[in-house]
């Protein structure tokens, strides 16, 4: 897929609390601690391949979602300046956009997938 094609439809930044390269290996292979599942996915989810990794800073993972699979999650990883790491994940899709109904159900889902229940894993 040519990343020329691809156009952002979501985006949300957020503070990790270990650093980039823990935050990097539960991208890059979120099934790694059993006892810690954090990605729990609906009925009309899939599990992500990961297209690209750069540890620690980038993972980009393909769709979670089998009606959309052009969708791409890019994961950009940075230090907070402190301990923890600087998490962005961005949603892109390609042509034709999805409406706002379904926009805001991918949003939402990464955000509690991302935000949320990884987030929980690290004791936050």
């Amino acid at each position: 897929m040519d990343a020329s094609t691809l156009h952002e439809v979501g985006s949300r930044a957020r503070t990790q609390p270990p650093p980039p390269s823990v935050v990097f290996e539960a991208l890059t292979r979120p099934d790694r601690d059993p006892a810690r599942p954090w990605l729990r996915l609906l009925d009309d989810e899939q599990p992500p391949r990961v297209l690209e990794a750069e540890h620690p800073d980038l993972v980009v993972w393909s769709s979670l979602w089998p009606r959309r699979t052009d969708a791409r999650v890019r994961f950009e990883l940075a230090s907070d300046g402190g301990c923890g790491c600087l998490l962005r994940w961005r949603l892109l899709v390609t042509e034709p956009l999805p409406d706002a109904s379904l926009v805001g159900h991918l949003r939402k889902r990464l955000n509690r997938l991302i935000n949320a229940d990884l987030r929980f894993t690290f004791g936050q």
